[in-house]
């Protein structure tokens, strides 16, 4: 089942999507919006799925599906929480600013807290005002959740995933060195994230395993593809692990997005990888282009993004067609 929100009030209209992302039909009549679908699951899900199946066979109103009307599908949310679960990355952007890679990284998940008060939809601009900010993209997985206990376990957790996504989540890497000085964390360093179009039921997912999602995650910068990297390999930490993570020491609500952090693969000789020209499956952020140019030349030569850059984040089954839809942002100087 795919559902979406259309634009229209702070949290959006929520339909439902077809498979082939083509058509939706509204679902006004089982919850205006996602979040009173997720906050109320137990009823709302086997009547959107209903609607869902009505949708495909042709028995329902239906309308055309188009990408860019749709808001990121928790246009707000209660809580949105970003983990490290590809630790090649966090070795990577560690590595780039002089930073040691504890032990405990490989075994214990990093996790920050993210504004959650605002998304921007994936086809909105990113703002940046100011070019000096380094701004970033990092092409994730996400998944949105139902209420979770406090101290759940793997599996609990696991069983609490209601949708998957894909995330961009915007970073101002040259603001990152100076609040991590301060001890307490991202804040300035992690404006308005988005989120893909469409987000999925995880059994609708055929790659969706033990808490992971296998298939290449497409990055593109200014239409040039900029990275590849299979989201089921090399992530230390399945989503289940994530979410149980973050209720360790809280509950979590209906409607909690948890990131998986940056995609990132390592190279076949357990290194940072190669980029898609060098025959490797490339990189999804800048960071790591910019990490792997230093350890090779001594320098960074890729800049940060800059007004009228566009990325774009996507990932399509074998027959090339889109699962989530595609999140594609141009950089707005604002």
């Amino acid at each position: 089942m795919k559902l979406a929100s259309l634009k229209g009030g702070r949290d959006g209209r929520l339909v439902v999507v077809s498979n082939d992302l083509a058509w939706y039909s509204p679902a006004d009549r089982i919850a205006l919006t996602l979040q009173a679908a997720l906050d109320d699951w137990a009823r709302c899900e086997p009547e959107l799925r209903g609607l869902a199946e009505g949708l495909e066979h042709g028995s329902v109103p239906k309308a055309r599906f188009h990408e860019h009307e749709a808001a990121s599908p928790l246009p707000r949310a209660y809580q949105w929480a970003d983990g490290s679960a590809y630790v090649n990355h966090v070795a990577l952007v560690r590595q780039a600013r002089g930073a040691e890679v504890p032990a405990s990284f490989w075994t214990d998940p990093l996790m920050y807290q993210g504004g959650s008060d605002v998304f921007l939809g994936p086809r909105d601009p990113i703002p940046l005002a100011d070019a000096a900010w380094g701004c970033d993209m990092e092409g994730e997985i996400a998944v949105i959740t139902g209420d979770v206990p406090l101290g759940a376990s793997r599996d609990e957790a696991l069983a609490a995933i209601r949708l998957v996504m894909l995330c961009n989540d915007v970073s101002l890497r040259n603001l990152v060195p100076d609040e991590m000085a301060k001890g307490f964390g991202f804040f300035q360093s992690k404006p308005a994230s988005a989120f893909s179009p469409v987000a999925v039921t995880p059994e609708a997912l055929p790659t969706w395993k033990d808490g992971k999602l296998g298939g290449r995650l497409e990055v593109e910068l200014n239409g040039k593809p900029m990275g590849e990297a299979d989201a089921g390999v090399d992530m230390t930490f399945d989503f289940g692990t994530l979410v149980a993570h973050a209720a360790r020491t809280r509950a979590l609500g209906a409607g909690t997005i948890i990131g998986s952090g940056t995609v990132s693969n390592c190279g076949a000789d357990g290194g940072p990888g190669k980029s898609i020209v060098d025959g490797g499956v490339g990189y999804s952020c800048l960071a790591e282009v910019r990490t792997v140019e230093t350890l090779l030349g001594g320098a960074p030569k890729t800049p940060f993004l800059k007004a009228g850059d566009v990325v774009r984040i996507e990932m399509v089954d074998p027959k090339r067609s889109s699962i989530f839809g595609a999140i594609e942002q141009e950089v707005a100087a604002g």
